[in-house]
């Protein structure tokens, strides 16, 4: 096994998910990451923590929601007892095949993520942090030879996460303290409010409210959203390619919305309820060892010089004591290149220009 599988187990278990002696731990494992579940289970165990693991995989989903008839019913105990009594969940995901899903249809997935919302709920209210070990598939998705994305992986996560932290306090100081959020680029001139909204820097561990292995960004809950945005990262949604989307808001909500490719995947994301039409999340990438696109949102969301804006589900962590943010049985992130020409204000103030920050 490559020294590097172990480290980024110890590094999740550790710095990520912050696991102790009797904690109770839920370990998704994906069919393509199994040699990181089997360093995960030993650095969990040799930390005295109860284990227990389940197998994850697109075949298996793509054959119970096309067999199904579409009727789901809601939020089963037996898995909902699972999360609710979990201390952790790590989510160890490794695709064989990123296409995996690609023709379930739009309406059945709708309903199965509707049926499943207390279920996603109750695994968000553990320490849960979600990771991905390369494939062979994710490094043909991101163009790579197989060695070559490894090494991309681990440049990636296997950082000096508390000077990362360090930098991004910057601008989590700079969004708390700030009321209004305008990004300009091609295509793009998009407001939004963040007062009152606490942002989160995520530097890679339960501990700073941040549940992704690699991290590297700052993100909070918009409101009030005004304009257009055009997202110009390529990505891969529910299976299928989206390209060069651009969405218009109005009073905070998607009123009219395009897309180069995959227009009927943004569609069946923006009819999945009401608020799916709002955004839940913007997030500003800072994590410079992911320098180039791979179609996986997990690493390019992360990416310094771009943004992403999240349709659907705002997270708790940045919302006031007491007040429910928009509420959406999806998340889904779309992501724009803040490049040559762009610029990222708070208050009017430039913060980030030609995807640069004022301090770099």
């Amino acid at each position: 096994m490559d020294d590097r599988v172990r480290e980024h187990a110890r590094t999740l278990v550790d710095w990520s998910a912050r696991i102790e002696a009797g904690d109770d731990v839920v370990v998704q494992v994906e069919e393509g990451a199994h040699d990181l579940g089997v360093a995960v289970a030993e650095a969990l165990g040799e930390r005295g923590a109860n284990l227990l693991s389940t197998y994850r995989s697109d075949e298996l989903t793509r054959a119970y929601l096309r067999a199904h008839d579409g009727e789901f019913e809601a939020n089963p105990g037996y898995e909902l007892a699972l999360y609710e009594r979990a201390d952790s969940v790590l989510i160890l995901s490794g695709t064989n095949n990123t296409a995996g899903t690609a023709d379930v249809a739009g309406e059945r997935r709708q309903a199965y993520s509707k049926a499943r919302r207390d279920i996603r709920e109750a695994r968000l209210d553990t320490d849960w942090v979600s990771t991905q070990h390369p494939t062979r598939a994710m490094a043909q998705q991101a163009g790579m030879a197989y060695e070559a994305y490894r090494d991309f992986v681990y440049d990636a996560t296997l950082r000096d996460w508390e000077a990362l932290a360090e930098e991004q306090a910057q601008l989590k100081e700079i969004l708390d303290d700030g009321a209004e959020v305008r990004l300009v680029a091609d295509g793009t001139d998009l407001t939004m409010s963040i007062e009152g909204r606490t942002a989160v820097n995520s530097a890679a561990s339960v501990a700073y409210d941040s549940h992704n292995l690699p991290s590297g960004e700052v993100f909070t809950a918009p409101e009030a959203t005004e304009g257009v945005v055009t997202f110009d990262v390529p990505m891969t949604i529910q299976g299928r390619r989206v390209r060069d989307a651009e969405l218009t808001f109005e009073d905070g909500s998607v009123t009219d919305f395009a897309a180069a490719q995959g227009e009927a995947v943004l569609e069946d994301v923006l009819d999945t309820d009401e608020g799916a039409r709002r955004l839940g999340e913007l997030g500003v990438g800072m994590n410079r060892g992911v320098d180039r696109v791979t179609d996986n949102i997990l690493f390019d969301e992360k990416m310094g010089g771009t943004v992403h804006l999240a349709l659907g589900r705002a997270y708790d962590a940045c919302l006031p004591a007491g007040e429910s943010g928009n509420e959406s049985a999806v998340h889904v992130d779309l992501i724009t290149s803040m490049d040559e020409g762009s610029r990222l204000e708070v208050d009017g103030d430039i913060v980030q220009e030609d995807g640069r920050f004022r301090w770099e």
